[in-house]
């Protein structure tokens, strides 16, 4: 069972080792020195990779569904670990521990960073961040599903695991859904780039920024995120493109294939563009009246950080918890909210808000009218009892795991508050808390070694929507 899963890592530590190169390359052109640290990175990783693959290259003929879980989870902790490694090289973090934090929250699309002053890190480093949160947007394992054709299956399990939008085939077979999907988010990260540059950022800002923003991670290369450029062209642009990054990437595959519009998709973007609307309007409004704030620059403040909370991004303009103190409990449960199936984003997601909002209203009705059938449904699209009772189990684990890392880091002696919004935050993969030392001007240097190793496997969690990891340490998953 393990020669299939060992041979993939190894693959995918391999395109870890040479994306290395990218920074490497940035660093000796900068420097003008004999060596880099991203390169001793590099030719470590390729070589541990290539030694994985050649000494457990075997031909396979289908890839299991206890396989698939684990070429998930094997991947995305192998990616964290080497990925740490060129932090500590570049003395950019002096220990393991800070190390591997900023290396889960940058592929897991977090955001959280324990790096006090990011202004004075080496251009190398900083890109490498950037470039950490595009290949966690992206996912790692849909880029080794799209690149191991010779592999000779379609990485059905691994898809599966890493993008929960699979509820119909939109092509034969995955690999090409994989690539359509990498394409698009090229694309979507060259655009980005583009719209940035021509309002006025730099073009090194630009691309770092595209990379965190079209896969809703939240990196920045400046100490006060967006809020340092004071552009509201640069805001909206950041903005237009997270909420793009929160829609599933098969809608753009459907409606460039297809010229349509699949019901329960579109049933879920349309909730969302709703939510966002009308969230913005009311923290718009709060914040005209009761801040006495222009109501245009207000809407402008509400829009931008309400969109990067939801969509769990984590980009801030301002720190919203200087808006009163209400806002720190409004914004930690809009983190709770997501994007889209299918998306870059984290947290619960909006389809299963859906699911629970039908649900309820079906136990209601069914109050009043007990012989009534009342079916669940998103939009006109009924969901099957087995989908329903998924979506309950998964938001009852999602918030069980918030609480059980609240109660961690509370048992570590954090204030509760802290604990909470810490644990909130790395779960739902938004990165800024909903307290001042975790928060837009603040970071998670602070936390002790064992709070980072929770908040790391917290992350993890979120990032892999728990029970991915949860299955394999079951008594019945290791029974042949």
């Amino acid at each position: 069972m393990w020669q299939p899963v060992l041979m993939i890592d190894g693959f995918i530590l391999c395109v870890l080792g040479v994306s290395m190169l990218v920074p490497a390359g940035l660093d000796l052109y900068e420097k003008t020195a004999l060596w880099s640290p991203f390169l001793s990175a590099s030719l470590a990783t390729i070589f541990i990779g290539l030694s994985l693959f050649v000494s457990n290259k075997v031909k396979i003929e289908k890839i299991s569904l206890r396989q698939g879980y684990l070429i998930t989870f094997v991947c995305w902790v192998s990616v964290a670990l080497f990925s740490a490694v060129p932090l500590i090289l570049t003395g950019a973090l002096s220990n393991i521990t800070s190390a591997l934090f900023e290396s889960v929250s940058g592929v897991t699309a977090t955001g959280a960073t324990v790096i006090e002053d990011i202004e004075s890190l080496p251009r190398s480093v900083l890109l490498w961040r950037s470039m950490l949160n595009g290949l966690g947007g992206i996912g790692v394992v849909i880029f080794a599903v799209a690149m191991l054709p010779f592999l000779g299956i379609g990485g059905m399990q691994m898809f599966a695991r890493e993008n929960s939008d699979t509820n119909d085939k939109l092509m034969p077979k995955f690999i090409d859904v994989a690539k359509w999907i990498i394409g698009v988010y090229l694309s979507l990260v060259l655009l980005c780039s583009l719209c940035l540059y021509f309002c006025g950022m730099g073009r090194f800002d630009a691309l770092n920024h595209a990379l965190s923003v079209v896969s809703t991670a939240g990196f920045s290369t400046k100490n006060a995120s967006i809020a340092y450029y004071n552009s509201a062209l640069i805001e909206m642009v950041v903005a237009f493109f997270m909420v793009l990054g929160a829609l599933p990437m098969t809608f753009y595959i459907i409606l460039f294939k297809k010229h349509e519009f699949e019901p329960v998709r579109l049933g879920q973007i349309r909730y969302f563009l709703k939510s966002v609307f009308w969230f913005s309007l009311f923290i718009a409004l709060y914040l005209s009246f009761s801040n006495h704030i222009n109501f245009f620059t207000a809407v402008r403040l509400a829009l931008f950080n309400v969109i990067s909370t939801m969509t769990t991004t984590g980009l801030s303009s301002a720190d919203y918890l200087d808006w009163g103190a209400w806002t720190a409990v409004f914004f930690a449960l809009l983190s709770l909210h997501g994007g889209c199936i299918g998306s870059t984003t984290g947290s619960i997601k909006v389809m299963r808000w859906q699911v629970l909002k039908s649900y309820f209203n079906k136990i209601l009705v069914s109050s009043i009218e007990p012989n009534r059938v009342v079916p669940v449904k998103i939009g006109e699209s009924p969901i099957a009892d087995k989908a329903v009772n998924s979506v309950f189990v998964y938001i009852f684990s999602f918030l069980a795991t918030i609480a059980a890392v609240a109660l961690l880091l509370n048992l570590m002696g954090y204030d509760f508050s802290i604990s909470l919004a810490a644990a909130v935050s790395t779960v739902t993969n938004t990165g800024p808390g909903a307290a001042a030392s975790i928060s837009a001007s603040g970071n998670y240097a602070f936390f002790s070694t064992p709070a980072k190793y929770v908040l790391s496997a917290a992350m993890l969690l979120g990032r892999l929507e728990i029970m991915t990891v949860l299955v394999i340490f079951t008594k019945s998953f290791w029974k042949k």
